[in-house]
């Protein structure tokens, strides 16, 4: 794979590169241009949803980029407003269409939404696209263990993925484990607390110890987790930086270190309050 990003073999026989790009909140006016910029620099993981309204820009940067789609792995998510099993259904189908792309490698809950307890039903229309070959994979976004749960005592397919806030605030220390006593990867998204992660004196001096930003010391620390992680950027040069995490590897004192940094700091919802 180019760039020499690992991959992450999943609980369905499948791989998920463990480095890819976040669009959040990119406008789908430049979105193309970001996805291409970032396939240029050996990006070939794309993270999109249906709430970002950026999906055909992204599709069209990948057609853009010219490269062969089976290089590439791209994922979306069906939002809160479509759960439901034949709203997820069409959720789907629109999904597609913006995309431009004939099969998805990983569809996803964005959120369980609780309140409106449809997230089972949800669930199992995901079980239908996976079994109907349309996704490669399906798995959930801010699930906790007890939303998990509920899946494995009502449904056929433990999620291959769990999509979670995490970053050295907020490691998710418990979630981890219990996705890894599942088969279940842990990805994690806002992997740099939205920029919280910048001028803090514990990573700085780990970063000045290997020669790189902070930024790409806490890339660093969720690859040796063994998380997938998909940072979010618009520029060009810190679109290749946030990939180029390779050439060093964090020692123990590294890594605890970091653990001091722990204080349960969300930068977005509880996954419980999110309707």
């Amino acid at each position: 794979m180019a760039s020499g990003i690992p991959s992450l073999s999943l609980n369905d026989g499948t791989t998920i590169p463990q480095l890819g790009l976040g669009v959040y909140k990119v406008p789908e006016k430049s979105v193309a241009d970001v996805v291409t910029t970032a396939i240029d620099a050996g990006y070939r993981h794309i993270d999109t949803a249906t709430l970002y309204a950026n999906e055909k820009g992204v599709g069209e940067g990948i057609r853009r980029s010219g490269i062969d789609r089976d290089e590439l792995y791209l994922t979306t998510k069906v939002w809160n407003s479509d759960h439901g099993f034949d709203s997820t259904l069409r959720a789907f189908d629109t999904s597609m269409e913006l995309l431009g792309v004939d099969v998805l490698d990983l569809y996803l809950i964005h959120w369980p939404a609780p309140t409106q307890n449809r997230y089972v039903d949800t669930w199992r229309a995901l079980e239908r696209l996976k079994e109907e070959g349309r996704t490669r994979s399906i798995g959930v976004s801010n699930f906790h263990p007890h939303h998990l749960e509920r899946l494995f005592d009502e449904t056929s397919i433990v999620p291959a993925v769990n999509q979670i806030e995490l970053h050295p605030w907020l490691p998710q220390s418990e979630s981890r484990a219990f996705h890894e006593a599942h088969g279940i990867i842990t990805e994690a998204w806002s992997p740099l607390a939205r920029g919280g992660i910048l001028d803090n004196p514990t990573l700085d001096m780990i970063a000045q110890k290997h020669g790189v930003s902070a930024a790409q010391v806490v890339l660093r620390w969720h690859l040796q987790l063994g998380n997938v992680v998909i940072p979010k950027s618009v520029t060009p040069s810190r679109i290749a930086e946030n990939i180029d995490v390779l050439g060093f590897e964090l020692d123990d004192d590294d890594i605890t270190g970091i653990a001091t940094l722990e204080s349960g700091e969300r930068t977005g919802r509880d996954p419980d309050d999110l309707d």
